[in-house]
């Protein structure tokens, strides 16, 4: 067996694109740890499942967009003996409407969700990170925060704001050996994607110049790549992987 080079820990980590970098960061030699809602009674069941397939995770439940969740987190983390080398904040929800149709509730929920998660995760685990002189931040945006989406008034200035919440702290941490980085993915063959009515997800193909969803196998190797000390030169950058449907 291999013995783990770093610990990792991913939010979001036990499905879609986050057990997929789970996974990736697993096969890089990395310990992982992965996040889920709290009171999920099937976790158990899905990390022995994850055993069998060649994949050691440890599971901690937690509300990311709770700030006294978060603390618990990094408290019983570190009370089982481990530490936080690589952190990729990918947990995240949506809640669309149009904002004439937006409720307060549905706005709160995806802000406290998917940003307010980058300032409740991160603060607990970064001192760690600087008295070691390493680490690798990692915040998971989306195609959706850059170029804007229909009946997404609330994740798209989520998902806009992680990546100004990655410059400014890249730039406090930079001499300090901790990188910051943001990724955002295009439209990914996720279950949720799957999920959407076929006539719309082929629309939404058809606006992919490359012709076809992305896989989430391959946002992780980049995640893999940039916790990875041959990326320690890069950081403040948001990495767009979206076929080409966003450039800029």
């Amino acid at each position: 067996m291999t013995v783990p080079q770093r610990t990792a820990l991913v939010t979001g980590g036990n499905r879609g694109l986050g057990l997929a970098i789970a996974k990736a960061l697993h096969d890089a030699g990395h310990g992982v740890i992965v996040t889920h809602t709290p009171g999920n009674p099937t976790i158990e069941a899905w990390r022995q499942a994850q055993t069998q397939a060649g994949y050691t995770f440890a599971t901690y439940g937690v509300d990311v967009g709770d700030h006294e969740s978060t603390q618990e987190l990094a408290r019983r983390v570190a009370a089982d003996g481990r530490q936080v080398d690589i952190l990729v904040n990918n947990a995240g929800i949506t809640r669309d409407a149009t904002l004439r149709k937006l409720d307060k509730a549905s706005w709160d929920a995806v802000l406290r969700t998917n940003l307010d998660s980058m300032f409740n995760v991160t603060k607990p685990f970064l001192d760690p990170m600087l008295e070691r002189g390493w680490g690798r931040i990692i915040n998971i945006s989306s195609i959706n925060g850059s170029k804007g989406q229909f009946g997404q008034t609330n994740y798209s200035a989520a998902k806009a704001g992680v990546h100004g919440f990655t410059k400014a702290l890249a730039q406090e941490v930079a001499r300090k050996g901790i990188t910051v980085n943001t990724v955002s993915p295009g439209y990914l063959a996720t279950e949720m994607v799957m999920a959407v009515r076929e006539d719309v997800r082929q629309q939404i193909i058809a606006g992919i110049p490359v012709g076809r969803l992305g896989e989430p196998a391959e946002i992780a190797a980049l995640v893999a790549f940039i916790a990875s000390d041959a990326a320690a030169f890069m950081t403040g950058s948001n990495v767009a992987m979206n076929g080409g449907q966003h450039m800029y």
